[in-house]
């Protein structure tokens, strides 16, 4: 059975950059659940998806790379790697996650997508990971920062302008999941790791302290 290492957290707490780096420290994969999100929403977007009265799933025939070092993410044959972070999808993100049966199907999906994998663990992160997708993995952690580093990190390399925008986003981003999940505290069972006042390496080095 492949090992899953789960990691929740809000926007900007550093999850997806520790997750990817602990699952090459570990020779696993690593699977960004929000890429589906982003995917959905794109195509949505593009028409390729129809959105009402609610996403019609069955037209959504999505795949993504487990692979750390190769990471890809299309929709049907397109490659969608680059368009999935443009702004307006990420303005559209959250509107579609907050669709139960949008976050049925990709918990589901994400399930699907570790067992059929084949590798021996695999680093899965995202919303709602260690209380709703994978309550069972080995090891599940809540990785935070307070609001402030969050947005320090989201806007370290943006023009002011793009720094406002993105501090608007991660603000929208956490009150519209905040309906749907509680990604602050940790549940039962799930470990803490306040990346604060730790930088990427120290981030990095806790969380394989806690898994092994």
């Amino acid at each position: 059975m492949t090992r899953i290492i789960a990691i929740d957290g809000p926007a900007g707490s550093g999850k997806s950059s520790v997750s990817k780096q602990v699952a090459r420290e570990l020779g696993f994969g690593y699977l960004d659940t929000g890429a589906a999100y982003r995917a959905l929403a794109w195509a949505i977007a593009e028409g390729v998806v129809a959105a009402q009265p609610t996403p019609n799933l069955h037209q959504f025939h999505y795949s993504i790379s487990l692979n750390p070092d190769s990471f890809w993410v299309k929709v049907g044959d397109t490659d969608v790697t680059s368009a999935i972070r443009e702004p307006r999808i990420a303005e559209a993100v959250s509107s579609v996650a907050s669709v139960p049966q949008v976050r049925e199907f990709m918990k589901n999906l994400t399930r699907e997508l570790v067992s059929g994998s084949g590798l021996p663990g695999v680093v899965v992160e995202g919303r709602d990971i260690t209380t709703v997708v994978a309550p069972d993995a080995e090891n599940r952690i809540l990785l935070t920062a307070s609001e402030e580093v969050r947005l320090k990190r989201r806007s370290a390399e943006l023009t002011p302008a793009q720094a406002a925008e993105v501090s608007k986003q991660v603000s929208d981003r956490d009150k519209s999941d905040a309906k749907v999940v509680d990604f602050m505290t940790p549940a039962p069972g799930v470990v803490l790791v306040d990346t604060s006042d730790l930088n990427f390496e120290q981030s990095v080095s806790a969380v394989l302290a806690l898994v092994g």
